[in-house]
């Protein structure tokens, strides 16, 4: 049995994540600002997490083998986070995001064309923080969401105070309602109501993960002692065309797709771009990942049983 912190938690693979290491007898506690109760049993502690004062209050006294932070989006949040935790944990672990790859918020080292990025391509020991950038900007957040994860995990990298993981999560889909992104969403109320889906036209792929294998992955972490950055998704590559493919095959339509002009806006999973991630790490380590061709028509038929449209959510609501 570990002393296990999740910060965040409330819903989605965060939630599925603590109720996966309850069963597995773990000692739970789980970090947020109140606005979900967590599984019965399960110890909850309020504070914002951007309150440094706060958070060293409620966490007055207590300590843990393994933290979890869902939820960590700036390196301000990182710092806080590795001021307070230093010294209270062995291990922290968070949860990071295949944008962080993506080439249209940064410059990356480029990759042969179609090859699965791997972790390297991000170093976060060497990815430069900018701590006086306006992080606490709602809408500069949104709009520096993959960098603000990069800053992050390059923060937790250095602090030095506890061993540090980051699992940089696919596109997550699963779990139906539980799937508040509303992205699969998307797809399966057009193609049910026989609407044009907008993609781009030459559309490259990318890669998923279902939300229960994502909080199967990050259990595994918990109980693992790697360091640094690994990537999360099942195998298999995929673009919008086949995802749109399976929701027709799903709801027995035809689907209907309309190119966007260069620089246009295209749905969700649309990518004008290559970033396509590799789970070679975390397959050498010992994670065994399923085929995204295995579970995602079960993912499709739920989104298409809520038989409604949700709008495209924005990248900072994948991970909770």
């Amino acid at each position: 049995m570990q002393r296990i912190c999740v910060i965040g938690g409330s819903r989605y693979f965060g939630r599925l994540l603590v109720e996966r290491l309850q069963a597995a007898n773990h000692q739970v506690t789980v970090l947020n600002r109140g606005s979900a109760p967590p599984p019965a049993g399960v110890e909850h502690l309020v504070a914002d997490r951007d309150d440094e004062a706060a958070l060293s209050a409620v966490l007055a006294g207590r300590t843990f083998d393994v933290v979890v932070d869902q939820v960590c989006y700036t390196p301000v949040q990182a710092a806080v986070a590795a001021r307070v935790f230093a010294g209270r944990t062995r291990r922290y672990v968070m949860t990071s995001t295949i944008e962080v790859y993506d080439p249209a918020t940064a410059a990356l080292p480029a990759v042969p064309p179609g090859t699965p990025v791997p972790e390297e391509s991000v170093d976060p020991a060497a990815w430069q923080v900018a701590m006086d950038l306006p992080w606490h900007d709602a809408a500069y957040l949104e709009a520096h969401y993959a960098e603000g994860k990069r800053q992050a995990e390059a923060v937790l990298t250095r602090a030095g105070g506890f061993a540090f993981a980051a699992v940089r999560s696919a596109h997550v889909l699963g779990g139906g309602a539980r799937e508040f992104t509303g992205r699969l969403a998307h797809y399966a109320g057009r193609v049910a109501r026989g609407e044009p889906v907008a993609v781009h036209a030459k559309a490259l792929p990318t890669v998923f993960i279902h939300y229960e294998e994502l909080a199967d992955l990050l259990s595994w972490a918990v109980a693992a002692d790697f360091t640094g950055p690994v990537n999360a998704c099942s195998d298999g590559l995929i673009d919008v065309h086949g995802l749109v493919g399976t929701v027709a095959a799903q709801a027995g339509r035809e689907a209907v797709c309309r190119a966007v002009p260069a620089g246009g806006e295209a749905s969700p999973f649309s990518f004008d771009r290559h970033y396509a991630m590799s789970n070679a790490r975390a397959k050498a380590l010992g994670f065994p990942f399923s085929r995204t061709t295995d579970w995602l028509p079960g993912a499709v038929a739920e989104a298409l049983a809520l038989s409604t449209e949700a709008p495209a959510a924005t990248a900072t609501s994948a991970t909770d």
